[in-house]
């Protein structure tokens, strides 16, 4: 949270507002692990929690708790005299397929004491990197409750382009007549726009998505058993998310330290089980041999299944939007 204040360095006699929020928590809205699906798609919009930001893969609920204060400074020395506290609630929820879309925000009523009646309120919200934001909201008393949207509007991208991540940039002007006006300020969730396969869409980076490898007879094998050795990376059940990974010359050097050179025994070619999979995957930051020997494994598979496999992780990124460092977790 970053706000500003006006500052209390003023001549004996004047009056200024100061404003701040209260602090905030981030809590990140788990993706659904029902297995059968190749890719998981999140929960419902985010649920709303005071003084948190709730997200999850589309949506984000910032709850913000804002304290206005006016102090007046009698021979040098600042005194509070009154106060306005509201809430500023955000819902935003962005499209998998359109890098265009709205967020609506509420103002509560404020508590106010002493000099803090008859404060007004302007609220202007920014974006960058490829989207630009429009505020829909006029000047407002705090004494009453208020409502208004952003719009955002995101460039043309062309197919492969991946926007920078972004947030969100609120700030809140307060004035009353005879009184030096303050300001304060917040930032959302950070989200990116993205044209990868040919769809613009956005997501919110920090909220994991999950494909899974149920139904890939093989692969899904060995992830359980080193699950039930203890691996944990990936796993949704309380183990810590993979990062996915786009970077050719990585993800082939991953793959060399675990299966480069490596022949198949005669057992598993005669089962057909002629290729070398490893998990973590190959195209994460977790792949290759960046984890201890405990927390990864190999397994024999056909190259029909590791078709599959990949099929599977591309139509689970490209609705999902999940590129470079986005969180995840596989379901077996």
């Amino acid at each position: 949270m970053a706000s500003s204040q006006a500052a209390v360095s003023q001549p004996a006699g004047s009056t200024v507002i100061q404003a701040d929020t209260e602090p905030m928590a981030v809590k990140t809205v788990p993706p659904a692990t029902a297995a059968g699906a190749g890719a998981v798609a999140p929960q419902a919009n985010a649920t709303c929690r005071i003084n948190t930001i709730s997200i999850n893969r589309f949506s984000e609920c910032e709850w913000v708790t804002v304290r206005v204060k006016v102090i007046r400074v009698i021979r040098g020395v600042p005194r509070q005299v009154g106060t306005a506290t509201f809430t500023a609630r955000h819902l935003m929820t962005l499209h998998p397929k359109s890098a265009n879309w709205k967020e609506n925000f509420t103002l509560s009523k404020a508590r106010t004491t002493g000099e803090g009646k008859g404060i007004t309120v302007t609220v202007t919200a920014a974006a960058g990197n490829g989207t630009s934001a429009k505020t829909h909201y006029g000047s407002h008393l705090l004494d009453n409750g208020s409502k208004g949207s952003v719009s955002y509007t995101t460039g043309a991208m062309r197919r492969g382009r991946i926007n920078k991540k972004t947030q969100t940039s609120y700030t809140f002007g307060f004035t009353k007549p005879g009184y030096v006006p303050g300001s304060t300020g917040y930032k959302s969730a950070t989200w990116r726009c993205d044209n990868y396969y040919g769809t613009s869409g956005c997501a919110m980076t920090d909220a994991p998505t999950a494909v899974s490898m149920v139904g890939i007879p093989w692969i899904d094998d060995g992830i359980r058993k080193l699950r039930a050795r203890g691996g944990h990376y990936g796993d949704p059940n309380g183990g810590k998310p993979l990062h996915w990974m786009i970077n050719n010359a990585k993800k082939n050097a991953n793959r060399r330290a675990v299966c480069g050179g490596r022949t198949a025994p005669p057992d598993m070619k005669r089962a057909g089980r002629t290729y070398c999979d490893e998990y973590p995957f190959a195209s994460t930051y977790e792949g290759g041999t960046h984890l201890p020997a405990s927390q990864r494994e190999t397994t024999w598979v056909s190259p029909n299944e590791n078709n599959t496999q990949g099929a599977r992780i591309t139509n689970w990124r490209r609705p999902m939007h999940v590129m470079d460092h986005d969180p995840f977790y596989v379901i077996a």
